[in-house]
């Protein structure tokens, strides 16, 4: 029962901060220390669960990213960003799969997180700064080349605290984005990069889980689902009108706490 309630609230958690410039599995890694709930199984966890989360992005999203066969000019928009998205995964799924090991021996900690929480603040108020003239108002406007830029902020997200939501939408306003663009696009990068990290970590345990894992994880999975659904909505309203520096000055705060307690 004890396993259920920590899925629930890291359920809750990663609905609330996948999408949101903050850090999802940075979130999720500080939680993990402070309900004692760590070793090999977390670390599956907390990246299985964001399955809820992209499930919940297919679900909002589904008229823009599905093709209409009977709508030709709406499926050549489909196809088109599709493509852009495939080009964008490739550098952090180039990244991922030599480095995974590694960044999760030495990043998947409380002091790693906070540092990186640090960096992606200071990149979102740059990115903010420098947003000042909009090149690229819609994804449907986005090119190749700004699909690949994109695509290796990702990378930055492979730094657990950095945040895959932050490091893209970073990205995106360096290349002209608008905010909803560099937050859509976001969102779009997510479902073959959080799918494909999460069916490796899947294979890589060899589904060696017992009946009460796997309950944790569809509990997890399930709580994401719901949660994320409801924030993507109030994001997407959120940034069409205000900008995303309280999401920088969030993480700043974090980032002391975090290393008071660490420190104390």
């Amino acid at each position: 029962m004890m396993m259920i309630i920590k899925a629930i609230i890291l359920g809750i958690i990663e609905g609330l901060t996948e999408f949101l410039p903050v850090s999802s599995t940075g979130h999720l890694i500080i939680a993990n220390e402070y309900i004692n709930f760590t070793g090999e199984f977390a670390n599956v966890f907390d990246v299985v669960i964001q399955v809820g989360a992209i499930l919940a992005v297919i679900l909002y999203f589904w008229d823009k990213i599905f093709p209409k066969f009977n709508n030709k000019r709406q499926a050549k928009r489909v196809y088109s960003l599709w493509i852009k998205v495939v080009v964008g995964f490739i550098p952090a799924a180039a990244l991922g799969f030599l480095f995974e090991d590694t960044i999760d021996k030495y990043l998947f900690n409380p002091t790693a997180v906070a540092v990186a929480l640090i960096v992606g603040a200071v990149l979102l108020i740059i990115s903010e700064a420098r947003n000042k003239k909009v090149r690229v108002p819609d994804t449907d406007d986005m090119n190749i080349f700004e699909a690949f830029s994109v695509g290796v902020f990702q990378c930055l997200a492979l730094w657990p605290g950095m945040s895959r939501s932050a490091s893209t939408i970073i990205g995106g306003l360096f290349m002209g984005l608008s905010r909803e663009a560099a937050a859509e696009f976001s969102f779009f990068l997510a479902i073959p990069t959080i799918i494909g990290a999460s069916v490796l970590k899947l294979f890589k345990a060899d589904l060696a889980f017992n009946f009460i894992e796997w309950m944790t994880l569809l509990t997890g999975t399930f709580v994401s689902f719901i949660v994320a659904l409801l924030v993507i909505k109030l994001f997407m309203g959120y940034i069409r009108k205000k900008d995303l520096k309280p999401f920088a000055y969030y993480r700043i705060v974090l980032a002391v706490v975090v290393l008071l307690i660490e420190l104390l």
